[in-house]
């Protein structure tokens, strides 16, 4: 299957979405080690995972993540709910293949997409939603400048408990792009 580098780091690159990963998506979609950081989803097919990557990809601006070394895929990222009026957007992101969590490489994704979100599409505020338990995602959050904005308290139910769903965001005037280099700056 032939790539395009669409953004491009040391690590990772990221990719427009291809239909044939179909497969991949729906195995880690239905693997609960990975669904659990996930909005819930059950029971995914292969032709359910193909009609959400048309649709996803029509309104949203989604990424396939890929290990530089080997273009193989390992997850996604993206952003969700783009509004062109206030130049928000919703920022969402997995690692499938766990032999890649861990790494750093979700870190340089989210890097990777928030500097699309700011210097390409011109957006003004990107935020998401955490689970409270997620802790690695958290800290990775933070590392590109993530802030914790608040909570929906016990908004989630998972393994018969009930937890926090965290709210974070980021501002264009506190990410510095390790990317993209605007025009006229050498």
């Amino acid at each position: 299957m032939k790539y395009f580098k669409q953004l491009t780091g040391k690590k990772c690159y990221l990719s427009p979405p291809s239909l044939d990963d179909a497969a991949a998506y729906c195995q880690w979609l239905n693997d609960l080690n990975v669904s659990r950081y996930l909005e819930p989803s059950f029971s995914l097919t292969i032709e359910d995972e193909m009609e959400a990557l048309k649709s996803l990809h029509k309104e949203n601006r989604i990424f396939g993540i890929h290990d530089i070394k080997n273009d193989k895929l390992i997850g996604s990222c993206g952003l969700h709910e783009i509004h062109t009026v206030n130049l928000t957007a919703m920022f969402g992101i997995f690692i499938g293949d766990a032999g890649y969590w861990n790494k750093g490489i979700g870190t340089e994704a989210a890097s990777l997409c928030l500097d699309f979100a700011f210097n390409v599409l011109n957006m003004h505020n990107i935020y998401l939603y955490v689970y409270s338990y997620n802790k690695r995602a958290m800290a990775s959050y933070r590392k590109v400048g993530f802030k914790v904005t608040g909570k929906r308290r016990e908004g989630r139910y998972y393994a018969g408990k009930r937890h926090d769903i965290i709210i974070m965001d980021i501002l264009r005037s506190e990410f510095t792009s390790p990317y993209i280099i605007p025009l006229g700056i050498k």
